[in-house]
C-alpha cells in the first residue's frame, strides 16, 4: 500500500504571531492606501499573519467593503481575525510534530470518507451570476435546480430539474454539462481527495487558526504543482471543447479535534497563457449530514468563479451551489420551490 507523500513546511509554526496585532488606526490607513485589487492581498496576508487588536464593528465592515471594492478575500480575512481576537486561546498553532500527525490523521480520515462514501441523491440549487471581471457587480442571470446521483459504480451524474422555476423535462435540455454558462463538478469526492492523493505530492504550511460552525480549526496553506496535478485542470465549452492543465494553490480548514476537513478554498495556477480562461477559484464548506440514519462528511455550500477573456475584455462568472436534502440512492429528487428563496449575493 502506498504511503501518502506529505510535505509539511514547518518554519511558519514558530514565525506566526511574532508581530504585533494590527491596531484599528493602522488597519484604516491600510484601507485608504488601497490602489486597486493587487494592493488588497498584502492586507489579507497581514490580517492572517498578525491578527487584530480591535473589535470589528459594522462601521469597520462598511469601510472595508467600500475601500476594497467589496473584496471577498479581505472581508473573510477580517472576520477570521475577529474570531481569533475573541478566542485568543485557539490561536496557538500546533508544534511541528503535532502538525504532521494532524495532517496524517486527516489524510486517513479523508481517504476513508472517499472509500466509504454512500450511494446517495441530493438536490443542488445553483445561483449563477456574471460581472465584468474585478468589479464585484454581480448580475444574477438564472437559478438552476439539479438532481445529483452519486454511486460508487457510476460516480457523479447530474440532471437539470428546473431553470428559473420552470421544470425541464426533455432529455436534451436537462443535461447539466451541456448548459450554456459556467458549470462545475467534483465537490463530493474529487476536490477533496486530490489534495491528499499520493501522486499530488501536496505541500502544506500551517498558517493560522479559525472557528468554523463552532469548531476550532487549523488553517493550512497547500499547493499542488502543475506537474503533479493529474486530477485537475480547467475546461472551456464551445463549438469545440478545449482545456488547459493547471496547478492548484489554496487553504484547508482542519478540525483540530476530529481531523476532518471543514472547508477548502483554492485557485488554479499556471493556466496556459493563451487559454481564454484566465482564473478559476472555488470554495467548499463541508459538514456532517444524515443519510438513512448515518452521518457522512459532505458538501453543504460551494462558491465557484471563473474569469474568461473574450474580444479583449474579461468577464467573470459565479455559481453559488447549495446542497439540499441528501437521501439514500434510488430516492427521487423532487422540486419543492425552495430555489425561490435564494438571494443572489449570499456567501458561503
Amino acid at each position: 500500500m502506498k504511503k501518502l507523500f506529505l510535505v509539511l513546511l514547518l518554519a511558519a509554526a514558530s514565525g506566526i504571531a511574532q508581530e504585533k496585532p494590527i491596531a484599528q488606526t493602522e488597519y484604516v490607513k491600510m484601507l485608504y492606501g488601497i490602489k486597486g485589487a493587487a494592493s488588497v492581498q498584502p492586507i489579507v496576508d497581514a490580517l492572517r499573519r498578525r491578527g487584530i487588536s480591535f473589535p470589528v464593528t459594522d462601521g469597520v465592515r462598511g469601510l472595508t467593503r467600500s475601500k476594497s471594492g467589496n473584496n471577498d478575500d479581505l472581508k473573510r480575512a477580517l472576520e477570521e481575525a475577529e474570531r481569533r481576537r475573541q478566542d485568543p486561546g485557539s490561536t496557538k498553532l500546533p508544534a511541528p510534530a503535532d502538525s504532521a500527525e494532524i495532517l496524517e490523521k486527516t489524510r486517513q480520515n479523508t481517504l476513508a470518507v472517499v472509500e466509504e462514501m454512500p450511494d446517495f441523491v441530493v438536490k443542488q440549487v445553483i445561483t449563477r451570476s456574471e460581472a465584468f471581471a474585478g468589479t464585484g457587480n454581480w448580475r444574477r442571470y438564472d437559478t438552476l435546480v439539479i438532481g445529483v446521483s452519486y454511486s460508487t459504480k457510476n460516480g457523479e451524474q447530474y440532471r437539470v430539474l428546473s431553470k428559473n422555476g420552470a421544470p425541464v423535462a426533455s432529455q436534451l435540455s436537462n443535461s447539466y454539462s451541456g448548459l450554456d454558462g459556467a458549470t462545475s463538478g467534483g465537490e463530493f469526492v474529487e476536490d477533496l481527495s486530490k489534495i491528499f492523493a499520493y501522486d499530488s505530492k501536496t505541500t502544506f504550511e500551517p498558517e493560522s487558526t479559525d472557528v468554523v460552525r463552532g469548531r476550532g480549526t487549523i488553517v493550512y496553506n497547500y499547493e499542488i504543482e502543475l506537474a503533479n496535478n493529474k486530477h485537475g485542470g480547467v475546461g472551456l465549452k464551445g463549438p469545440v471543447y478545449s482545456s488547459s492543465p493547471a496547478g492548484e494553490k489554496g487553504r484547508i480548514w482542519i478540525d483540530r479535534d476530529n481531523f476532518r476537513v471543514l472547508r477548502v478554498e483554492y485557485k488554479l495556477t499556471d493556466i496556459e497563457p493563451a487559454f481564454p480562461v484566465k482564473a478559476v477559484t472555488k470554495s467548499i464548506d463541508y459538514d456532517m449530514v444524515d443519510i438513512a440514519g448515518e452521518k457522512y462528511l459532505l458538501p453543504v455550500i460551494s462558491d465557484f468563479r471563473g474569469t474568461v477573456e473574450s474580444a479583449g475584455k474579461r468577464f467573470e462568472s459565479r455559481n453559488v451551489i447549495r446542497f439540499r436534502n441528501y437521501q439514500k440512492y434510488g430516492s427521487e429528487v423532487k422540486l419543492v420551490g425552495d430555489e425561490e428563496d435564494v438571494p443572489a449575493d449570499e456567501k458561503p
